[in-house]
């Protein structure tokens, strides 16, 4: 039988929240809340003065659990089963947008998702339950591969010794599995640091889920779904998320420097948005305090001009690209 998750409310404090609401008031009209995960933004949002906003989640799993509060709501709040790099298919001319980019701390909780390596079950990583899992990706990718994953989406220096003991290893068909064979290929983590396995985790959940690229997507597709005035605020948890929306922002604002001073300028197009801040927001202390899960997380916001939509790059940005072919 499946573990409950953990519904106590300081299981799931949305991270930022205060912040978030802050900077981007006053707080009206219809916001698009990308990941809506338990509600947490959207409730908040909805306190805060909008109008109505629209969840959106690609875990079929968050609109059983939501059958519990939602109707108290009426039509102040819609559901989309999807994902959010097309949010533009969902609404237009939107106030907001507001994206948590972590993992739901739900997701964690239930071994049988296969996330977390604090608990044992199917190695599987799949938000929306749905296509390839963690484990066909470990058993099926070559060497090479595997060790471009964890480097590229895990920042892992020793990736490919992993990758060897992964395919040396195989079949791996569960989460405890993995990081036993992780943790053989590495140092014992010091008092304080984080668990041998973090690094590789990320990385296999991230390809499994296409994490980059649905952000990458879903920065452009707010740029045509907010109005003139629309602001787009996005929730980061480390650092090359947090490089993409950081670049994402700077390209599209005319804001971004050219790499090398002696190079005649770059032109840029009609900036399509205004920065709320130069720089990350991050949590305080009391923050820290009640929820250790902000830790590392950033808010970056900004503001939808009139200019018309544009594109990006994936390089423009700082976006990881997985060679293929290897």
């Amino acid at each position: 039988m499946s573990a409950a998750p953990d519904t106590s409310s300081a299981a799931h404090i949305p991270v930022l929240i205060g912040p978030l609401i802050k900077a981007v008031q006053p707080v009206s009209g219809t916001w698009l809340d990308g990941t809506f995960g338990n509600g947490g933004y959207t409730r908040e949002l909805l306190a805060a003065g909008a109008d109505k906003v629209i969840g959106v989640d690609r875990d079929p799993m968050v609109f059983e659990m939501a059958k519990d509060w939602i109707a108290d709501y009426g039509d102040q709040i819609e559901l989309v089963e999807g994902t959010f790099s097309k949010l533009d298919e969902y609404a237009s001319d939107l106030d907001g947008i507001v994206l948590d980019l972590g993992v739901s701390s739900m997701q964690l909780d239930i071994a049988e998702r296969g996330f977390s390596f604090m608990r044992d079950g199917p190695l599987d990583m799949r938000m929306s339950q749905s296509g390839p899992s963690a484990a066909d990706l470990v058993n099926d990718s070559d060497e090479g591969e595997l060790a471009d994953i964890i480097y590229l989406y895990g920042e892992e220096r020793a990736s490919r010794r992993i990758a060897k003991s992964i395919v040396a290893n195989r079949p791996i068909t569960t989460t405890l599995e993995l990081a036993k064979i992780v943790e053989g290929c590495l140092p014992r983590a010091k008092l304080n640091q984080s668990h041998s396995a973090t690094r590789t985790f990320q990385a296999l959940r991230i390809a499994v889920n296409n994490e980059y690229g649905e952000l990458f997507e879903a920065m452009m597709a707010a740029e045509r779904a907010l109005k003139p005035g629309g602001q787009l605020a996005i929730v980061t948890f480390h650092s090359v998320e947090d490089r993409m929306v950081k670049r994402f922002f700077l390209k599209r604002s005319g804001s971004m420097a050219n790499a090398n001073r002696y190079a005649p300028e770059t032109q840029h197009d009609e900036a399509a948005w205004t920065l709320a801040n130069r720089k990350a927001i991050s949590a305080d202390d009391t923050e820290l305090q009640m929820n250790p899960r902000s830790r590392s997380a950033k808010l970056r916001v900004a503001r939808r001009t009139s200019a018309a939509a544009g594109t990006v790059a994936p390089k423009d940005i700082g976006m990881p690209v997985q060679k293929k072919g290897r």
